[in-house]
């Protein structure tokens, strides 16, 4: 029989990484926190690659010897094929970041996501799985609670002081008022699925993440090597490209159809068996306006997602919970749940995002990496920031007039 709990500090809504984490760290400074998961772990997601800087947080969490200790792949760096096959020499994360961090971890979500789950329970977080929000609870402009219907149970209220909303794109915060705005770039989409016995790279490298793009740079694929011999592998382009002007919308002629244009996969995966069917997202790229209200605070895919270039999406969340927390917690202090309070992280998570953003844009406009670093070698180190997510140095910023003069050169070619 659950317990009926009908008040606590902080009510959480997801047991993804930010909602985990969010819950983990209140938990950890001493309020009580409920979660509520839709779902029932483990449960599948996608994001299975970890970069550098998600190691402050997964230390934070007490998650570091757990992960030490488990059997996901060790990743220590990125390699890029460009459109024509060729394989870039090795981008170690030690060689720039001499730090324990610097070696990361490619996950398989549904694993790693019920640790974090798990870690929260260990840490005092209640948490309720198969639990469906239906609603918020309101005082005029101000969250109070939510209505709640645990499995076997009649709908109930459960106020509590702060509501953190961390249910990814299906935020019930960000669609009841309303936030919600769609990247007017990244108006991307993806097709993937899994591969068994996929070629890896040696020695070090067997765990590094490979970029590939396809043919004429109409896209990209992310080759993620995964434990147990499975390699993730999906194709990343334009929406409208990848699903609107295509004879078929079979998602599987479509993916096979984007491997045929990408040397750099072609010969990985030509011996492989599939294992799993092909899955597809459409039109991901969207931030709220706000991360935070009286009451209320969005984290992780509940306030915004990018783009899986790069690898940003779980670091991004378990930054957003760790800065977030912070922000809830001091609220919680004051007994002052405003919006002025629980958005001061926002600004600084903000520019952080923006400038992951920034790069993200700037691969699709077609930057040479290569020839950006020959002419600034001096700014190799900038760039490494960005890969690794390193995002609150203000030095990043030199980057942007850098990248915009070569594609002013570009064009300046192509006329």
């Amino acid at each position: 029989m659950i317990q009926s709990i009908d008040r606590c500090d902080v009510i959480v809504i997801g047991g993804g990484p930010s909602g985990s984490a969010t819950a983990t760290l209140l938990a950890k400074r001493g309020f009580k926190v409920t979660l509520y998961e839709r779902d029932h772990f483990p449960r599948f997601h996608i994001g299975e690659s970890l970069i550098p800087y998600c190691y402050p947080v997964i230390k934070q969490l007490g998650m570091l010897d757990k992960m030490k200790g488990s059997h996901f792949s060790k990743k220590y760096g990125v390699q890029f094929v460009n459109e024509h096959g060729k394989l870039s020499e090795p981008f170690r994360f030690g060689q720039y970041d001499p730090h324990e961090r610097s070696q990361s971890w490619q996950v398989l979500r549904s694993e790693f996501d019920h640790m974090l789950l798990n870690n929260a329970r260990e840490h005092g977080v209640t948490v309720h799985e198969g639990a469906r929000v239906l609603d918020l609870l309101m005082d005029g402009e101000r969250v109070i609670g939510v209505k709640v219907k645990l499995e076997g149970e009649s709908e109930k209220d459960v106020r509590s002081q702060i509501v953190v909303d961390a249910s990814g794109q299906s935020s019930i915060v960000m669609d009841r008022m309303d936030l919600r705005e769609w990247d007017p770039v990244l108006k991307k989409a993806a097709i993937w699925t899994y591969w068994k016995g996929a070629k890896r790279e040696p020695g070090i490298d067997a765990g590094g993440t490979i970029v590939m793009q396809t043919q004429e740079k109409k896209g990209w694929f992310w080759y993620i090597p995964l434990h147990d011999d499975v390699v993730s592998v999906g194709v990343v382009a334009g929406f409208d490209y990848l699903f609107k002007n295509r004879e078929t919308k079979d998602i599987e002629k479509i993916y096979m159809e984007e491997v045929a244009r990408c040397p750099g996969v072609q010969p990985r995966i030509a011996d492989a068996v599939r294992e799993g069917d092909y899955k597809a997202q459409k039109e991901y790229s969207y931030k709220a306006k706000k991360a935070a209200g009286d009451g209320w605070v969005l984290v992780g895919d509940a306030f915004g997602f990018l783009d899986p270039l790069y690898s940003s999406g779980v670091m991004l969340a378990l930054t957003s919970a760790s800065m977030a927390s912070e922000s809830i917690a001091n609220a919680l202090d004051a007994n002052d749940p405003s919006e002025q309070r629980l958005r001061s992280w926002e600004p600084e998570y903000v520019k952080a995002m923006d400038r992951m953003r920034n790069l993200v844009c700037a691969f699709y406009d077609g930057l040479n990496f290569g020839r950006l670093v020959r002419k600034y070698p001096e700014k190799k180190n900038l760039i490494t920031d960005v890969l690794v997510g390193n995002l609150f140095s203000e030095e990043v910023d030199e980057l942007w007039p850098l990248i915009e003069e070569l594609r002013q050169e570009d064009a300046a070619m192509a006329m």
